[in-house]
């Protein structure tokens, strides 16, 4: 059988996958590179450390999987969303690119509503507000902060669609990821001229769009040879890392949807038409599937938030783990689990780098509400996992508010791996949830994307029918169920109580 690499940009490090066309895993690959926060609210990535990890990462999964280069017949790429790679004349990279959760640019979200007639105005140009996270604000500021460098930007590229370049040496992206951008009109699935024009853009700053199965380049000759693979292998246009997600785990049709609890938390549902919220909590991208589109809500700090919670307290678990051999969250859930449900009145609002849905608030502040004498760590890591839990089903009741179906949730992510994380999504959402065949998320969508964009299937919902069955069950446990909807409009009333109090401690510390 064939072979396809999926190659996933992600936030904390690169994920190469090779798969063969039934789907079987032959070997996967896992590069880390560092983020760094020059001010407070800065995300930001070095996108050179992107191509040294995927060159890497290709070659890893190659020995590992004792593949030979010309078993490979196409590329699939995926990666974060939003962050902004600006090129020079040369094509070299001019400054460290912006990443997703990068929140310096609210004063531009605002020029942007206003050059374009107001929130509601946006979204119908665009389908969706502007926010902090996404790509258009981004190149706003560097147009108002670093003017020498926007001088000299010709191209802005997504995280994946830098690597595309120096994989093939085309400027190309796909729907899914342009939608993030806020500069793609998404009923048209192209690029919005007029939004561009209002933000006196030129539109050749922008790569070419293709749908996401659609062959976007080959391999070049340099990028063949930093790979180790032949010139001419296939480079489809892949997907954002949600839409990715999503296709990995067979969301594909209307009816079910996916919570896939990673660093940043995200509840996908496909739909086959255009569906906009008209206040805008969440986003309307299209998808990675020929015609069709997605709703998606996005909490930036769900299963970030126990990761800091494990590298700022969890010190301690960190070196017993590493004693057992053992990942470090087994210990921290399985202290977490020793609380019991509600975390005996004790909240965590999970905003560590703000939020987006549903309030879209670049000031949201992370908090533990009600301490008291009664509580321990236990209780604290418990109530981080209910938090990044309810702000899931923040966007999830969203979702049903706007009459998209829900039959059947499909979990992912680090939250997916864990029993017991696995059993409060059910008792907090209240629907059965289950997991799939396949948990390696983006990258082994698009590899799915590629083998359907090369021809080894019809299409990828042929291909993800073919690949992606369910394996595990969890239903609601009536008490916990009954329990969390009595606390979850608490939780919802603490932010709100409080948001306010984040904008002024923000604008007191200049941050």
């Amino acid at each position: 059988m064939s072979v396809y690499l999926g190659i996933d940009v992600g936030t904390s490090g690169t994920k190469t996958l090779a798969i063969r066309e039934d789907g079987t895993i032959l070997a996967s690959s896992n590069v880390e590179y560092p983020i760094y926060s020059p001010k407070p609210g800065w995300s930001e990535q070095n996108p050179e450390d992107w191509w040294q990890a995927t060159q890497q990462g290709v070659a890893e999964v190659l020995k590992q999987g004792r593949l030979k280069p010309k078993e490979i017949k196409g590329i699939g790429l995926s990666g974060q969303m939003h962050g902004s790679v600006f090129l020079d004349k040369t094509h070299e990279v001019i400054r460290p690119a912006l990443l997703w959760n990068d929140q310096r640019t609210a004063t531009e979200c605002e020029e942007i509503e206003r050059r374009a007639g107001g929130r509601k105005a946006l979204i119908k140009m665009v389908a969706n507000p502007a926010l902090t996270g996404f790509t258009a604000p981004k190149i706003l500021w560097l147009r108002n902060h670093e003017k020498r460098h926007f001088d000299r930007t010709v191209q802005v590229l997504l995280p994946k669609d830098f690597v595309r370049h120096r994989m093939t040496g085309e400027f190309a992206t796909e729907v899914s990821d342009a939608s993030g951008t806020l500069l793609l009109d998404v009923k048209k699935r192209r690029w919005s001229k007029k939004l561009l024009g209002l933000l006196d853009l030129d539109a050749s700053l922008l790569p070419k769009v293709y749908e996401s199965e659609e062959v976007s380049g080959s391999l070049s000759a340099s990028g063949a040879a930093a790979l180790g693979l032949p010139e001419g292998v296939s480079v489809v246009g892949g997907g954002g890392d949600q839409a990715a997600s999503a296709i990995g785990n067979g969301i594909v049709k209307k009816g079910v949807i996916s919570a896939t609890m990673g660093t940043s938390g995200v509840v996908f549902a496909h739909s086959d038409e255009v569906q906009i919220d008209p206040e805008g909590r969440v986003h309307t991208f299209c998808h990675a599937v020929r015609d069709k589109w997605h709703v998606m809500g996005v909490v930036l700090s769900a299963g970030g938030s126990l990761q800091w919670y494990r590298n700022q307290l969890g010190q301690a678990e960190v070196a017993a783990a590493a004693a057992m051999g053992v990942d470090p969250y087994e210990l921290i859930t399985a202290q977490a689990a020793q609380a019991p449900a509600g975390s005996e009145g004790l909240f965590f609002l999970p905003y560590l780098t703000g939020e987006r849905t549903p309030h879209a608030d670049p000031y949201a502040r992370a908090a533990w509400i009600g301490l008291s004498l009664r509580h321990g760590k236990a209780h604290m890591a418990r109530a981080v996992m209910e938090g990044a839990t309810y702000a899931m089903r923040d966007c999830l009741e969203i979702i049903e508010g706007m009459k998209i179906p829900v039959k059947e949730i499909r979990l992912s992510g680090g939250g997916a791996r864990s029993e017991f994380w696995r059993q409060m999504q059910a008792d907090v959402y209240g629907q059965k949830v289950v997991t799939i065949n396949a948990a390696e998320g983006p990258a082994y969508g698009v590899a799915l994307l590629a083998a359907a964009g090369t021809g080894a299937y019809k299409n990828v919902v042929q291909a993800c029918e073919a690949t992606i069955n369910v394996v595990t069950q969890t239903v609601p446990q009536v008490a916990s169920n009954r329990l969390y909807n009595a606390l979850h409009p608490l939780y919802q009333g603490l932010y709100r109580s409080l948001r306010q109090d984040f904008r002024a401690i923000s604008e007191q510390l200049g941050s």
